[in-house]
């Protein structure tokens, strides 16, 4: 059960990328949160960081990694669990789910297949698997690397992921 709240955190927390939508070569000009702004597949993405309190974070110098769950993994989370992520009162749990999603630093694709793990904003390490080409983080894979932002860099996700229950 708190996995599964984890998860929907993290769906309300992330936004959604689209891959098809984002296109690298358009966006070192702008933060990692005036792409997600700027582009309709961000909605749920925009709404859990603003409900977290992380727009001017995530908006800052950095430089942050973020994984970001495309539209269909937010559909995969059950509307109620993001619903209640939302909530006010849930804000230290949605805070969990979306920091679990980034990584300090700009971590570009070259760099994340060298790597076995990576260390995310939440505390948490998250496992990273190269299996015949495809990356994954957890069990999301890595559907588009090296969206650059001026304050980092977006790797699109195929599923939420989830900080490990303490």
């Amino acid at each position: 059960m708190a996995r599964l709240f984890a998860g929907l955190m993290i769906g309300a927390v992330v936004l959604t990328l689209s891959a098809k939508n984002v296109r690298a070569d358009e966006t070192s000009d702008k933060t990692i949160v005036e792409i997600a702004a700027a582009n309709d597949s961000f909605k749920t993405l925009v709404a859990a960081v603003k409900a977290a309190g992380l727009v001017e974070t995530l908006s800052g110098k950095g430089p942050f990694t973020v994984f970001a769950p495309t539209d269909e993994a937010f559909k995969k989370v059950p509307e109620k669990v993001l619903a209640d992520l939302l909530k006010p009162e849930n804000k230290d749990k949605l805070v969990a789910v979306l920091t679990y999603h980034v990584v300090p630093g700009k971590v570009m694709a070259a760099d994340v297949v060298k790597l076995k793990s990576a260390k995310t904003v939440q505390g948490s390490e998250a496992k990273i698997t190269v299996k015949e080409g495809n990356v994954s983080i957890d069990k999301a894979n890595v559907v588009k690397t090296d969206i650059v932002a001026k304050n980092g860099v977006i790797h699109v996700i195929d599923a939420v992921i989830l900080p490990p229950a303490k």
